[in-house]
């Protein structure tokens, strides 16, 4: 689940992307100021737009993917409640962006430029990401985006299938991370090895 929330450019409104609606179509049903984005085809819960979200959970700092305390999370739920809608929404405090490990690497059987890694994210776990950088390789520290992040572009990260092969997330480049005076040359943020598997990765002046 991701809360976004962005007032500059998209007003007072907080977004609560819950699943990836894979480009099908939708429908929204409003009430009060929250609003609902389900599937057409099945009525899954696929987004929430909550409006005004300042008078409801009060200031909330930061732009882009933020996160919710468990006291907001609860005043949310209480409006949705208020609203009509038998629905409730989680929070997730865990960091999406973080340090990674690359357990190991093999080339894609069906490309000459991707590669399928194994990559620890924290306490053991380990993602298959497919990777399309050349300069990829397993014993790398990287700086992986998990399903659920939202980058700093607002690109959502959602489990997908490259060329056939399931793919769990994303490592990243300098420049997707919109970090300061990032190289041009294609390729992912290769990390000093004393960097802390798991940990949260700061983008620009946040922690994701």
């Amino acid at each position: 689940m991701i809360f976004a929330y962005n007032k500059e450019h998209v007003g007072d409104v907080l977004m609560v992307i819950v699943a990836d609606d894979k480009g099908q179509e939708n429908r929204v049903e409003r009430k009060g100021n929250v609003a609902r984005v389900s599937l057409l085809e099945d009525g899954q819960v696929v987004a929430w737009n909550i409006f005004e979200v300042s008078t409801i959970l009060g200031e909330i700092e930061g732009s882009g993917q933020i996160e919710l305390t468990e006291e907001q999370v609860t005043k949310l739920n209480e409006e949705l409640a208020k609203t009509g809608f038998s629905e409730t929404v989680a929070t997730e405090n865990e960091p999406k962006i973080v340090i990674g490990f690359v357990k190991s690497c093999k080339k894609h059987p069906d490309s000459d430029h991707l590669s399928i890694t194994q990559t620890e994210v924290d306490n053991g776990t380990v993602l298959q990401i497919v990777c399309g950088a050349p300069n990829i390789k397993a014993g790398q520290k990287v700086v992986v985006a998990k399903p659920g992040a939202m980058m700093p572009d607002g690109l959502m990260i959602w489990p997908g299938v490259l060329r056939g092969v399931e793919s769990f997330g994303m490592i990243c480049s300098a420049g997707e991370l919109r970090l300061p005076d990032a190289p041009t040359k294609k390729g992912i943020l290769e990390l000093p090895f004393d960097a802390v598997v798991g940990e949260a990765f700061p983008v620009g002046n946040k922690r994701a």
